[in-house]
């Protein structure tokens, strides 16, 4: 009977020492997950930065080369904001499709940690 509850004891302290190990190893994979996932999108961030410096440069040359055309530099800015406000709208209507649906298959494929498509 001592034997059977030495046993028990034993059994006990493992399954202790596993849970222990078990929490320890999933809190390590959540933080690795999370480091990675925001890692991600820091990177992401700084070349969206720097491709909007760029593409704002871009549409002010733009503006100022239509206003010329047009005769007046402000009817070149004018039609860039139409423009924009155009895309806005387009936006808005595809936004699940163009932005929401892309950016959550992102962070899940990037939580899963799923080979494939990791950029």
């Amino acid at each position: 009977m001592e034997n059977c509850i030495l046993s028990i004891e034993k059994l006990l302290q493992k399954l202790e020492v596993y849970s222990k190990t078990s929490m320890e190893l999933c809190k390590y994979n959540t933080i690795y997950k999370s480091a990675n996932i925001i890692s991600s999108l820091v990177v992401k961030s700084v070349l969206g930065i720097v491709f909007i410096l760029f593409f704002l440069f871009l549409n002010i040359g733009l503006a100022l080369l239509l206003g010329e055309y047009f005769g007046k530099f402000y009817y070149g800015f004018f039609f860039m904001a139409g423009f924009y406000v155009l895309l806005a709208f387009l936006f808005m209507l595809f936004q699940d499709s163009l932005i929401k649906n892309p950016i959550s298959n992102y962070i899940i494929r990037k939580t899963l940690n799923k080979k494939g498509n990791e950029n």
